[in-house]
């Protein structure tokens, strides 16, 4: 039970890997804070996590991106539960589109919701963590594509390298008060979104060296780990989920 007692938000949390690190919380012990963009996958995700444990979950649905909606997310956390430790800006979207023809809308589309909303959200944690005076933990989740070039996702990949670079920057704002940041970069994971494509799964065994891609547990696994206490020491860096696909770079195309 290392999460005893603490209160996490995480965003993007209606299905895949936001509603596993979801689960994975409370069954550790955390009151969680379930966001997502799709009031009906927030509504659903919440109640199958507390049938395992009442009251224990606590879905807010809502643009991760917008302020009103991220000083809700914080609000909560203190009505209901009285503290928060734990941020985890899962929340992105993905808009796959050739860099020669890719439109405005579309990109601005991508940095409100991946940078600016990973970035407000943690700078109003950060300021609650500081008013509580007991530290926690920040964590943003990137992607093997802010690493390795890929395909139609150059403003995609570019969002989630410039996470990683707010990561490490904050390492100099809020050690003083015991609050780390850090990310995970996951690679090919299987998700209900992902495997809508029937190939998915046979094409990232075939190039990823461990012989699969991840589950949504691999990656949870991954990121309860730098948000426990077990990784008090450890801030400002990035830890990559992808079976040794980055280390080699096979295309799937």
């Amino acid at each position: 039970m290392e999460f005893k007692n603490k209160t996490a938000i995480v965003t993007g949390a209606g299905q895949g890997i936001g509603f596993e690190i979801c689960r994975s919380l409370v069954k550790g012990g955390a009151n969680v804070i379930l966001n997502d963009l799709d009031p009906e996958l927030a509504k659903r995700a919440a109640s199958l996590i507390n049938q395992e444990k009442k009251n224990s979950c606590t879905e807010l649905a809502g643009d991760s991106s917008d302020m009103a909606v991220i000083k809700k997310m914080i609000d909560t956390a203190i009505e209901k539960y009285g503290r928060l430790d734990i941020v985890i800006a899962n929340a992105g979207i993905t808009l796959f589109g050739e860099f020669l023809t890719y439109s405005p809308e579309d990109l601005n589309k991508v940095m409100q919701v991946n940078i600016s909303g990973s970035f407000f959200l943690a700078q109003s944690a950060a300021n609650q963590m500081i008013r509580q005076g007991s530290g926690g933990s920040i964590l943003f989740t990137s992607s093997v594509t802010g690493h390795q070039a890929h395909k139609n996702l150059a403003a995609y990949g570019m969002t989630k390298a410039a996470l990683e670079m707010l990561a490490k920057n904050l390492v100099i704002e809020l050690s003083l008060y015991r609050i780390t940041v850090n990310t995970v970069a996951p690679g090919a994971t299987a998700t209900e979104r992902t495997l809508e494509d029937p190939d998915y799964q046979k094409v990232w065994s075939r190039i990823t060296p461990l012989g699969r891609p991840a589950s949504v547990e691999d990656i949870a696994n991954a990121v309860l780990f730098l948000v426990s206490p077990a990784a008090k020491h450890i801030t400002g860096q990035n830890l990559t989920i992808d079976g040794g696909w980055i280390a080699v770079s096979p295309s799937p195309y």
